[in-house]
């Protein structure tokens, strides 16, 4: 190879990496709630923002999912679903995956003033199947709900931890009737 290509091979790197810095730092960059692995949704699907500065975040919406944990990653992997959550919960084991920043606003809501002032978590399973809402679920769900409920001095409350069900506008009914609310709170609470 030649000095000349060589040259242009290296101009087109460092052009490269200097274009897509804030791409490349994400994937590299730790979560936000240490016991996260990041997943990165598609930037097609959430608002890049800065929050808190940019809007005030108080509140936690749950989610189920209606899809498997693996379904779930890849719908807000897709473009063209227009739809993530910074959070999902695998049921099996409690695993989470964090797939927007929290500083970003997610589109999971519906309501595009309950996104801009919530941190959204999605659980693995289907509203009718409490089978889904193992121990390891909601113990790990728990411990990431107190993780941002300190982080953003939100009060562990139902009042701020809310079901989809509860934002206005919405249509959708989880957590679903399964979904156990005492227990979930005092878990938050104790962790």
């Amino acid at each position: 190879m030649d000095r000349r290509r060589l040259l242009q091979g290296a101009a087109a790197s460092v052009a490269a990496s200097a274009l897509f810095p804030a791409t490349r730092a994400e994937a590299m960059a730790d979560t936000d709630y240490p016991q996260a692995h990041w997943v990165a949704a598609s930037t097609s699907n959430y608002t890049v923002s800065q929050r808190p500065v940019s809007y005030a975040v108080d509140r936690v919406v749950i989610h189920v999912t209606q899809e498997s944990f693996a379904t779930t990653l890849q719908i807000f992997q897709n473009p063209a679903k227009k739809v993530s959550a910074h959070y999902v919960v695998r049921s099996a084991d409690g695993y989470v995956a964090q797939m927007v920043r929290e500083r970003d606003v997610a589109w999971h809501a519906g309501n595009w003033d309950y996104n801009t002032r919530s941190i959204g978590i999605e659980h693995e399973g289907w509203v009718d199947q409490p089978a889904y809402f193992t121990n390891a679920l909601y113990e790990e769900s728990a411990r990431l709900t107190a993780s941002i409920c300190d982080r953003y001095r939100i009060p562990k409350d139902r009042e701020h931890i809310i079901g989809h069900y509860q934002v206005p506008g919405s249509d959708h009914t989880d957590p679903g009737t399964n979904w156990d609310w005492v227990r979930y709170i005092r878990l938050v609470n104790f962790s």
